[in-house]
């Protein structure tokens, strides 16, 4: 069962140029991205204090057993595409396969971009901190265009050979890494455990519990959002049967253990209820937290590694998503112009400029409103997608290779299947119209464009019914 690319003998290939360190690097520089810097008022919103973090701890029940699915799949069928690439040869790549990859496709100019933008928004929230004007109701449409600049810096950034990409990522990464480390050691020194379990009241458990642990597990998950960004690139991994699984773990556990400490040092320092409700920009608590230890100028010099962090975000995820449609056209089940390989640097130079674009297009929404619209399109193709996706492949396809295979077979997917289930049940009813909505015009869609081009299910006897 391998990937049929559908490109012409002596057209630009991708290279598997990316190692285990690379790989680490972009799902953790994914992954720690601007995320707990701008989402903190929300998820302590979400519960009304500290009781929140608890939010996090059903996040990562929900993405650890998730993380094994996406280590079995990425390392089985390492290509080009993640998602797509699974769901198309699991349920079979002339039947429903091409529904389901198409679906996601759908989905994914939608789901893809919003999350390249929340980092872009995110951008230009902590710039209001040098900046404050920018925070100001008519200096919105100069915060907008700077946030789709960010877009902008980025693609040009990414306009090169995958081996100064590699390069990139590293770098970035590092200064990720410096600007949490920070965090979390200034916290760890002037930790206040009274002021961070600042309990307003018990837990109550109750309908109305449920639904905000929803809210804060949706959060978790946005922040947790990433730890799989190198299946995306699968073609540009080198062993990647060994490298995406370990780098997928590892990344989900380092930076979970990360995210934790860093909830645990804001709070401990700058009073939640100085934050919470949660407003629309969210207030940079960040650099409240150094200002609060340090003064502003080091606060300033925070903010600045913050941005930093940021870009680094918005590059490993703008990296990893134009890959998605060259994938798909390459298979012809997205347009041919595609599936184009830039004739010198060896990179889907098309694909790459289109999520550019869009993503410089949904810059321009509310930060709230795209993390919620993003989780919502995703939840029901992507992640319970590919529960069925490693199912199927396991019955249909015993001896396909698999460098690793999921611990506990088949409980880490019953357990990932609850979790998607409920972070999408609680979410508000507008949002579940959202993401049902878009996904059944995606299918509509579909069905006219395979009875226009006559293939399946319109294709007849000619149909092909296996993978």
């Amino acid at each position: 069962m391998t990937p049929d690319t559908g490109a012409p003998s002596g057209t630009p290939q991708l290279q598997r140029r990316f190692g285990m360190l690379q790989a680490t690097a972009l799902n953790m520089t994914t992954m720690i991205g601007i995320g707990p810097f701008i989402t903190i008022p929300a998820l302590m919103s979400a519960l009304n204090g500290p009781h929140s973090m608890l939010g996090w701890m059903v996040a990562l029940l929900i993405t650890i057993p998730d993380s094994m699915i996406w280590s079995e799949l990425g390392a089985a069928l390492p290509g080009s595409g993640g998602t797509y690439h699974y769901l198309r040869e699991a349920f079979g790549r002339q039947t429903m396969g091409r529904c389901m990859a198409f679906l996601f496709i759908w989905q994914f100019i939608l789901s893809g971009p919003l999350e390249i933008a929340s980092g872009c928004i995110g951008f230009t929230q902590y710039l209001a901190y040098l900046w404050p004007a920018l925070a100001q109701p008519e200096y919105r449409l100069t915060a907008q265009l700077i946030a789709a600049g960010v877009a902008l810096l980025v693609v040009v950034l990414l306009y090169r050979r995958i081996t100064a990409i590699g390069k990139l990522t590293v770098g970035l990464w590092v200064g990720s890494l410096l600007t949490v480390g920070a965090i979390i050691i200034s916290g760890a020194l002037n930790f206040d455990a009274q002021r961070a379990f600042d309990f307003p009241q018990p837990i109550q458990f109750s309908l109305g519990f449920l639904m905000g642990l929803g809210t804060a597990t949706r959060v978790g998950i946005y922040d947790f959002l990433g730890y799989y960004d190198v299946c995306y690139i699968g073609d540009e991994v080198k062993n990647p049967g060994r490298a995406i699984p370990r780098s997928i773990l590892w990344s989900l556990l380092v930076v979970a253990a990360c995210y934790v400490a860093i909830n645990l040092s804001l709070i401990g320092v700058v009073p939640w209820r100085e934050f919470v409700p949660a407003k629309d920009p969210p207030a940079a608590v960040g650099s409240m937290f150094m200002e609060r230890l340090y003064g502003s100028k080091v606060a300033a010099v925070f903010t600045v590694m913050v941005l930093w962090t940021a870009v680094g975000s918005v590059f490993a995820l703008m990296l990893g998503y134009s890959r998605i449609p060259y994938a798909a056209a390459q298979n012809g089940d997205f347009f041919r112009v595609f599936a184009r390989v830039h004739p010198t640097k060896n990179f889907p130079h098309v694909s790459l400029l289109v999520m550019g674009v869009v993503s410089m297009v949904c810059s321009f929404l509310p930060l709230l409103t795209v993390i919620d619209a993003l989780l919502m399109t995703r939840i029901l193709v992507q992640f319970i997608g590919q529960i069925g996706a490693v199912v199927l492949l396991r019955r249909r396809a015993p001896n396909l290779e698999r460098p690793y295979r999921i611990w506990l077979y088949p409980l880490p997917c019953l357990v990932a299947l609850a979790g998607w289930l409920f972070a999408f049940g609680t979410a508000d009813r507008k949002l579940i119209f959202f993401g049902t909505g878009t996904l059944l015009v995606g299918v509509m869609i579909f069905l006219i464009w395979s009875r226009l081009t006559r293939r399946w299910p319109f294709a007849g006897q000619g149909a092909v019914t296996t993978p």
